[in-house]
């Protein structure tokens, strides 16, 4: 957990809660995909939906969620019924991480091959190595 500390500091200020162990095999785009099978990223090596660009681009990360019946939505309110994520990018607004809403209105994140945490969603905000700014929120009917 120190790790995750010294990547992003905003945890040390927040709710943090661990909620399983390191695991290589799937990244954040991945575990707000719910898929802890495979490593989602648009590279020619990673999976990525079949027929959306493989591109670092917000819309190419939008499109992927498209394709699992995520819309585009104006905030991260809790909304009874619905799934939302947070799509983060960097000042250049190349995507960086992807974070899910939980039903107790906290959020959870996979970070990289770190662990799974329970989180405040703008405590992985901020400049780099943390991840940025939250670009887009989706949401898709639970």
């Amino acid at each position: 957990m120190s790790d995750l500390i010294k990547i992003f500091p905003g945890l040390s200020h927040s709710h943090l809660k661990v909620t399983s162990p390191e695991e290589p095999r799937y990244n954040c785009i991945a575990f707000a995909a719910e898929d802890d099978q495979e490593w989602w990223w648009p590279d020619i090596d990673s999976y990525w939906p079949p027929n959306v660009p493989r591109e670092e681009t917000i819309s190419s990360f939008i499109a992927a969620f498209v394709t699992l019946g995520y819309t585009t939505c104006q905030d991260e309110n809790y909304e009874d019924g619905f799934i939302k994520i947070a799509i983060f990018v960097d000042d250049n607004g190349v995507p960086t991480h992807a974070a899910l809403q939980l039903a107790n209105c906290k959020w959870t994140s996979k970070c990289g091959e770190l662990e799974d945490i329970e989180h405040d969603l703008n405590a992985l905000c901020g400049p780099n190595p943390a991840y940025g700014k939250i670009a887009r929120y989706m949401k898709k009917p639970a």
